[in-house]
Formats: C-alpha cells, sequence, structure tokens
C-alpha cells in the first residue's frame, strides 16, 4: 500500500503551525485540525502509514499543501542509472523508481524520500550534498566542508 508516513504528518502539522500560528488559547486552523484528527487515529491505531486516498477531504488539502513546498525529485543530475546501475549513485533510487517518477503518487514519492534519506547512502547525502541543498548558504557551507583529495601522493 501507498501512503503517507506519519512523520510526514508530522512535516505538514509543522508546516501549518507556521504558516498560520494559532494565538494564545484559540482554536487549531482548520487545515492543522484535519491533520492532527489524521495523526492522533494514527498514533491510537500504532500504524506508520495513513492512506493517501482515503484521508479526509480537509486533510488531504492540508496534506497536499505542505507536499507542494517539498522537492519533487533527490535527483542531482548525476544519474548512473542511465549507466546501467539497478540503483542511481547520485539519488538513491532504483532504476524502475526513476523510470515511475512522474507517474506516482504524492505518497509513492514520499516513501522512496524516506527510504533515500533512511539509507543515507547516495551521493546526494554526502559527496555531492551542496546540489541536494535548498539553501545556498547550506550549499556553500557542504562544499567548503568537502576535504580535497591530495592527488600529489
Amino acid at each position: 500500500m501507498a501512503g503517507i508516513h506519519i512523520t510526514d504528518i508530522e512535516a505538514a502539522i509543522n508546516h501549518w503551525r507556521a504558516k498560520r500560528p494559532t494565538s494564545e488559547g484559540g482554536a487549531l486552523v482548520h487545515e492543522l485540525r484535519a491533520l492532527a484528527e489524521v495523526y492522533a487515529l494514527m498514533v491510537y491505531h500504532h500504524e506508520d502509514l495513513a492512506d493517501e486516498f482515503s484521508l479526509p477531504q480537509a486533510a488531504a488539502e492540508a496534506f497536499q499543501d505542505w507536499y507542494a513546498t517539498t522537492p519533487d525529485t533527490p535527483c542531482i543530475a548525476i544519474c548512473s542509472t542511465s549507466q546501467g546501475d539497478e540503483m542511481c549513485k547520485g539519488c538513491g533510487r532504483t532504476f524502475e523508481e526513476v523510470q515511475l517518477w512522474p507517474e506516482m503518487t504524492a505518497g509513492e514519492k514520499r516513501l522512496v524520500w524516506r527510504r533515500i534519506t533512511m539509507e543515507g547512502t547516495s551521493w546526494r547525502f554526502n559527496k555531492y550534498a551542496e546540489r541536494a541543498a535548498e539553501d545556498r548558504q547550506l550549499a556553500r557551507a557542504a562544499a567548503q566542508a568537502q576535504t580535497l583529495l591530495d592527488l600529489k601522493a
């Protein structure tokens, strides 16, 4: 089942908390309440995934608002699957995931993102972290953190 992981529901909740903060003692905004209900049910039932196709309409719309702020693809323009690798060294996706990416649902894409982030072995997380950085200052810091190879040895 393709689904939305509980950590993505948490991220969407935090997105709405920042986007429309609740005043002290005030009621939750509609979008935040919808996501919080899904989150509470997931916790209560010990579920890690929520079926993306059965989310209440308000929660689905609130999730999509957050999802639109995330990068669509983990690609860093170094695709080793085009060279025959089954798993891309650049982004960590499988050949099939790279090929089917445009057709995948938001839930399917987020599950791939979660897997490659948890593995953390693709170049987007180490060797070429500056290519994946959203923030230019983070990109600069990542590039400066790289050590130069001693080619004279």
